[in-house]
């Protein structure tokens, strides 16, 4: 059930491994990138569960690891927690030449990667991920950041790790909503650009997030194959990375409207703005209505939200919603960029969306 991906980038290539029991071998495949203190930057609901067994690994293989435990939530991925992060890094004495472990979810993984990147001008870092989000989708490929009160992600880098470990046994402990977060990426990939991953999600989903070991180590490798293959072809998302944000558009604008906060995750924006890109495809004759009801079918069954109007306590009218769109990252030109299907596995990237198709689509029940 183990995989090793590698990520082809010339002298900043490295692999990914995927599948049970990598925890334990930490300690072996951490010591080549390891030198003098290394910190590991953790959140306290992962060192509630893992973090003791994880230490354990190191210090057996002879790594002289230095806890550092932050709030969880995505409310730590700011400015005042990166003030933080970087002074409790000094703080352990880790220098330039030295290795930072992000272990963790997304939060962690990008808010621990921006600070790497940015602290004495640029530490090595080894990406640890806990969460099939993270698994799949936000340890692999380099981006990091924080966000800002007009939107998510803007202040960041480009810092590629050195290696990533995706143990999927931790997955084991994951709460079912964050689960369910997570699979909202996994399902992402197949609708962007392979339908017959589609159909195996149909089939295996359910087994995955029941905690099949085959199914989920299998769902995990897949994603970290597919983004391995588009990093490699475009590390800074000048071309077809792209692709990766389908639902990120209308997903990020929604995060932002609900303050970043527990009403509505990552993921779960993610599911709900693929929704509605799929619809959005729809309304401009670009996609089959049978393949968006397939979509958004597979995403109701395993318990993901496809509405707007499902997310708590309200939302601010199109607008609003607008607004934070035009401050996205991938507004070019003054244009939003919308990434669009023609199909399930059929995406593109388009800047050519009238506004009134949006907020059609926004104002849709």
């Amino acid at each position: 059930m183990k995989a090793t991906i590698p990520i082809v980038l010339g002298k900043r290539s490295y692999e990914v491994h995927v599948g049970p029991g990598l925890i334990a071998e930490a300690g072996a495949l951490l010591k080549p990138f390891a030198r003098g203190p290394v910190p590991v930057v953790t959140d306290a609901n992962v060192a509630r569960h893992h973090l003791a067994a994880f230490i354990r690994a190191l210090t057996g293989g002879g790594i002289d690891a230095r806890p550092i435990v932050l709030e969880a939530g995505e409310g730590t991925k700011s400015f005042k927690w990166l003030e933080t992060l970087t002074g409790d890094l000094l703080a352990t004495g880790v220098d330039r030449g030295g290795l930072i472990v992000a272990f963790g979810g997304g939060v962690i993984g990008d808010l621990t990667g921006f600070a790497a990147g940015v602290l004495k001008r640029g530490i090595d870092v080894a990406q640890i991920p806990t969460t099939l989000l993270a698994q799949v989708d936000s340890s692999v490929g380099g981006k990091t950041g924080i966000n800002v009160a007009e939107g998510k992600n803007l202040v960041g880098v480009f810092h590629q790790p050195r290696v990533v470990l995706a143990d999927t046994n931790v997955l084991r402990t994951l709460p079912r909503r964050e689960l369910l977060a997570g699979y909202a990426e996994v399902v992402k990939y197949a609708a962007l650009g392979d339908a017959d991953f589609f159909g195996w999600l149909e089939a295996n989903g359910p087994a995955a997030l029941a905690g099949k070991p085959e199914a989920i180590a299998h769902a995990v490798a897949h994603c970290c194959r597919m983004k391995a293959d588009i990093v490699a072809r475009d590390e800074r998302e000048s071309g077809v990375r792209a692709l990766l944000n389908l639902g990120h558009t209308f997903g990020h604008a929604l995060e932002a409207a609900t303050g970043y906060s527990d009403r509505l995750l990552h993921g779960e924006g993610v599911a709900v703005g693929s929704a509605l890109a799929f619809r959005l495809s729809v309304w401009l004759g670009l996609c089959p209505e049978a393949d968006a009801q397939r979509f958004i079918r597979h995403l109701k069954a395993v318990g993901l939200p496809t509405e707007i109007t499902g997310i708590p306590d309200g939302l601010p009218e199109p607008d609003v919603l607008l607004a934070h769109m035009a401050h996205d990252k991938k507004v070019k030109d003054g244009k939003l960029v919308f990434v669009l299907v023609r199909g399930i596995g059929k995406a593109f990237v388009t800047a050519d969306v009238p506004a009134e198709a949006v907020k059609q689509i926004l104002s849709s029940p």
